[in-house]
């Protein structure tokens, strides 16, 4: 894929929709003869489940392809497992962290990806630290960073960092009144979302 046509439309609105839209109802398992089978009752207090990464969807785009999404950065098992697959299109890497040292991120710079697919990753919020936020200059894979966010940053020097990442795409701020205002120096497409109750 082009460089240059890494800037066209990519349904963006169904990329931050589904980044922080609630994961689905667990439903009760059902056996082969129809009979709801017994679900295992949990105790204690468990961590939300991830939201579900979005599914791309291109309008420009008519072949048929394969989104590989990943929770974590894949390791070099993963990688190496790539060529095991067809059709491959997008190789999403869903965080729900910013890698705190480059030995996170290390195994994006080795993966080989099939002809035509990219490497999309995406962040949520703001990175804790600029030294965060440059990890990503560090990987010398070609790849579109998408970042949501809630609103402006606190931190007006929050945005030169932002700007300095090679691979951000996009960003999507969730704010309930639409607004530039604190991201007027943002030096890439800017989109907003409102969560409806």
């Amino acid at each position: 894929m082009p460089l240059m046509d890494l800037r066209r439309p990519l349904a963006a609105t169904l990329l931050g929709a589904a980044l922080l839209s609630p994961p689905p109802a667990r439903a009760a398992a059902v056996d082969t003869l129809g009979a709801a089978a017994p679900v295992a009752v949990e105790t204690g207090p468990k961590a939300p489940a991830p939201p579900a990464p979005p599914l791309f969807v291109d309008p420009s785009d008519m072949g048929f392809g394969l989104s590989l999404v990943y929770r974590r950065v894949p390791n070099s098992a993963d990688v190496a497992a790539l060529a095991y697959y067809d059709n491959v299109q997008h190789l999403v890497v869903a965080l729900p962290r910013w890698p705190e040292d480059y030995a996170a991120l290390e195994p994006l710079g080795r993966v080989i990806l099939p002809q035509g697919a990219d490497l999309i990753v995406l962040l949520q919020g703001y990175p804790p630290s600029s030294g965060q936020a440059s990890l990503w200059n560090m990987i010398r894979q070609p790849m579109r960073i998408i970042l949501t966010v809630d609103g402006p940053p606190v931190d007006r020097g929050m945005i030169m960092e932002l700007n300095a990442m090679r691979g951000l795409e996009r960003v999507i701020a969730t704010m309930d009144h639409p607004s530039r205002s604190g991201f007027e120096r943002l030096q890439r497409p800017l989109s907003f979302r409102v969560l409806v109750p």
